[in-house]
Formats: C-alpha cells, sequence, structure tokens
C-alpha cells in the first residue's frame, strides 16, 4: 500500500471515527416522514433547513484536518514550534470561513427578497473576495514556510503531496488544470 492510500485510510477514519456514536439522525428522519404522509412538503422546508450536519461548518472540520496532518508529517518535538504556529493559522482561516459562510447565506437571503445588486456590486464583491483570499494565502504562506524548512527530506515528500493546494480542497484547485498544473 503506498502512502496516498495509507494517508485517505487515516483521513477517513479520523473524519468518520467521532461520528460513529452519533446515531441521532434516525429520529429526525422517522418524524419527517411522518409528517410528510400528513403534509405538503414546502410547509417543513425551513425545518429541515435548520438541522445541523456534523462537521457542516470549516471550524468543525479543521481538528480533524490537523490531526491528520500532523501525524502522517510525524511532527517531531522539535517542529512543535512551527507546527503550531501553522496550526493557528488554519484555526483562524476556518473561523473566518464559518463568518464568511454565515455572510453568504445572510447575502443569499437578501438576494432573493430584495433588490439584485449591479454589475458593479457583483465586480467589488468579487474583488473583495479575491484581496482576502490573497491575504489568507499570504498569511499560510508566512506560517508554512518555516515548518517546512524543519522538516525532514522525508517529510517534505509527504507535504509535498498533502499540502498541495489541490489536496487542500480549495474548490479553485479541485485537480483541474490551472494555477498548479493538471494532477
Amino acid at each position: 500500500m503506498n502512502i496516498r492510500h495509507f494517508l485517505i485510510s487515516a483521513a477517513l477514519m479520523a473524519a468518520f471515527v467521532p461520528l460513529a456514536g452519533a446515531q441521532t439522525a434516525a429520529p429526525t428522519v422517522q418524524r419527517q416522514e411522518r409528517i410528510s404522509q400528513h403534509e405538503p412538503m414546502a410547509q417543513h422546508e425551513p425545518m429541515m433547513q435548520q438541522q445541523p450536519r456534523p462537521f457542516s461548518l470549516p471550524s468543525e472540520r479543521i481538528e480533524a484536518r490537523l490531526a491528520y496532518l500532523r501525524t502522517a508529517l510525524k511532527i517531531t518535538p522539535a517542529q512543535e514550534t512551527q507546527w503550531n504556529a501553522y496550526a493557528e493559522v488554519a484555526r483562524r482561516h476556518a473561523r473566518a470561513q464559518d463568518e464568511r459562510a454565515k455572510s453568504w447565506q445572510a447575502d443569499m437571503h437578501e438576494r432573493m427578497h430584495g433588490p439584485q445588486p449591479s454589475a458593479v456590486e457583483r465586480l467589488e464583491r468579487m474583488q473583495s473576495f479575491h484581496a482576502d483570499a490573497v491575504v489568507r494565502l499570504n498569511e499560510t504562506l508566512a506560517a508554512l514556510k518555516p515548518l517546512y524548512a524543519a522538516l525532514s527530506p522525508q517529510q517534505k515528500a509527504i507535504a509535498d503531496e498533502i499540502l498541495s493546494p489541490h489536496r487542500m480542497g480549495s474548490r479553485g484547485f479541485s485537480g483541474r488544470a490551472g494555477p498548479m498544473g493538471p494532477r
């Protein structure tokens, strides 16, 4: 089994083991089935949208991601300082992404029930989004460079595989050809 398969297996285990004990979805599904048999479903859509999903926010997933990375990279005590700096940036970015998601939901509600933004407003939003993304990328690089420099050659090989943008879940780099090239 190569390292890629091992790392994927470890990530899946880290993500799903906490869910093994969470058996709360069944009563909700049964209740929805009973309700839908008696009333039109349109009346219950808001109720369904409000039900939280486990690990639905980036801040809920980041600890599993960091645990996976730390294990895969085999971070040593000598690398703790650099690792902690990188992990804090990742946590901060995950919390900020939660806030952006909530803001996006509010914006969607406004757009559905209010006037549509003009072409200029849409481009300004896009410009702001990309400017914020560049700031996040610079912060991540500033934290990752010292960590990467502290890694052994074997750790660097693993980091090159699991820390590349198309592996990190970034929507702009989903493995398609682009700034980082094809997979």
